[in-house]
């Protein structure tokens, strides 16, 4: 690669920033695109980064030569590479968990807990939202809590929307603080942040977001319609599926959540998770090796098992992530980034609040037209980095709005992701249980309480500069201004 085609300042574009903003503002329309018409996709999103970047070398009037070394100086940038092999690690780890039988084991808790109606409301956030903790996946956990836990809830007279909406509330709780969540890797990442730290730092948002939602849970969670016989039968049969032995699989659990926060480095962490999973669910008898890795020369792939699914779930937005990170990288080598800051930097001025509000500004409008809440954000990590650090706002601050913001939109909106899933697998279960309520997209979104606050505490935090710090070294947040 020459000089020139290093130097992010040398790539001309037709349109001058606007033309490098070309590829990055063809996926974000691509993906608003298709999130309304119900065609969402990860390879779909995949694609349409995919056609951005091409469509981009007809804007580009410096050489398409520079153009492609430029695309692959922003691929090989720490933050996407280092967000990919932690996505992976933490996604074995997570389908360890899972094989293991952790949901089982917390279900069994929550059916053997006597609590009914706004109890079992309230403890089926409690359960979804350590459940999507320790797995890192709030998709996973919105599967995994409609299909044993809804059921259960409405036999026991909860009510259905709430219910639903608790579950959702619960996945939220644990995407937004779990060490292992593909949005806390990418927030922590982008803003060249250490996890743990990340995770300590915010822990004070996530638990301002989650008193208040238990709270407002177990008081109107009552008063379901189902009736008393079939809710019981329906209960011994939900309860005979389950196993209590699955909740020897909160140890690996605990054991990373433990050395993740002491300052081990996130791998070793989830290294050390996995090395202690998998004898543990050997021993608790809910699951064998073969269930973690295995060979089978029949099966199309060759090799399967928790290992490979959690390698898996991860690639399509392995590549994404690549994809956008280099597009990124053309808005710094075109000038868009510095066209865009220096026109937001006239309206806020000396004032860091604003600077704050443009952050969640940006990550709320991303976010409301990106569906899958990782994807957007990766679209809005580079505005929210280019802002903060011009501010000299920590990046400890930056990834929690960043992150923050993201989790409580992308469970929110009836077109989202995650309610469409929830909202398919009830639909899927009523095969099974002919008497389940279908708990629509758009009755649920009022009540996703932990979303709400979560929203509302960072644009309140942005607003009054509530646990706001600012860089003095690169490992410490300082108070003294920029």
């Amino acid at each position: 690669m020459n000089d020139a085609s290093a130097d992010a300042s040398t790539l001309n574009f037709r349109l001058g920033a606007f033309g490098a903003a070309v590829p990055l503002l063809f996926f974000v329309i691509w993906a608003i695109t298709t999130s309304v018409a119900g065609l969402t996709s990860e390879i779909g999103l995949v694609m349409g980064a995919m056609f951005g970047i091409t469509l981009g070398l007809f804007f580009c009037r410096s050489s398409w030569h520079d153009y492609a070394q430029n695309l692959f100086t922003g691929m090989t940038q720490p933050v996407g590479v280092v967000a990919i092999v932690a996505w992976f690690y933490a996604g074995m780890f997570a389908q360890v968990l899972q094989a293991g039988g952790l949901v089982e084991g917390l279900v069994w808790l929550g059916g053997e807990s006597g609590a009914t109606g706004g109890l079992f409301v309230g403890l089926t956030f409690v359960l979804a939202a350590v459940f999507s903790t320790a797995v890192g996946t709030g998709y996973g956990t919105t599967v995994a809590f409609c299909t044993l836990m809804y059921p259960a809830g409405v036999a026991l007279n909860a009510d259905p929307v709430m219910l639903f909406a608790a579950i959702l509330a619960g996945a939220i709780f644990g995407d937004n603080l779990a060490p292992v969540s593909d949005t806390t890797i990418v927030s922590a990442t982008t803003q060249d942040a250490d996890v743990p730290g990340v995770v300590r730092s915010r822990f004070k948002y996530s638990i301002a977001a989650a008193v208040p939602s238990l709270i407002l849970f177990v008081i109107f969670g009552g008063a379901g319609a189902a009736g008393v016989d079939v809710g019981n039968q329906a209960l011994t049969n939900l309860l005979n599926s389950t196993d209590v032995a699955g909740l020897f699989m909160l140890v690996p659990f605990v054991l990373v959540l433990v050395l993740a926060l002491t300052g081990h480095h996130l791998i070793t962490s989830l290294t050390w998770g996995m090395i202690a999973a998998v004898p543990t669910m050997i021993i608790a008898g809910t699951g064998t090796f073969a269930d973690v890795f295995a060979f089978n020369p029949e099966a199309p792939d060759v090799v399967s098992g928790a290992l490979v699914s959690g390698v898996q779930g991860y690639m399509n937005m392995a590549i994404l992530i690549l994809l956008i990170v280099a597009a990124a990288h053309l808005l710094r080598a075109g000038g868009t980034m510095a066209a865009i800051t220096s026109r937001l930097v006239v309206w806020i001025g000396d004032s860091v609040k604003r600077a704050e509000f443009s952050n969640w500004l940006i990550v709320a409008v991303l976010n409301s037209a990106i569906t899958i809440n990782t994807a957007a954000e990766i679209a809005a990590a580079p505005f929210v980095r280019e802002i903060g650090e011009r501010y000299n706002i920590h990046r400890y601050r930056r990834a929690n709005m960043l992150d923050a913001v993201t989790s409580a939109l992308g469970y929110i909106f009836p077109w989202g992701a995650p309610i469409l899933l929830g909202w398919a697998t009830i639909q899927s279960m009523q095969g099974q249980y002919d008497w389940l309520p279908i708990v629509t997209p758009t009755s649920v979104f009022p009540f996703v309480f932990q979303g709400w606050f979560l929203l509302l505490i960072m644009l309140f935090a942005a607003l009054t500069s509530w646990g706001l710090t600012y860089e003095s070294t690169p490992d410490k947040a300082g108070r003294s201004k920029p």
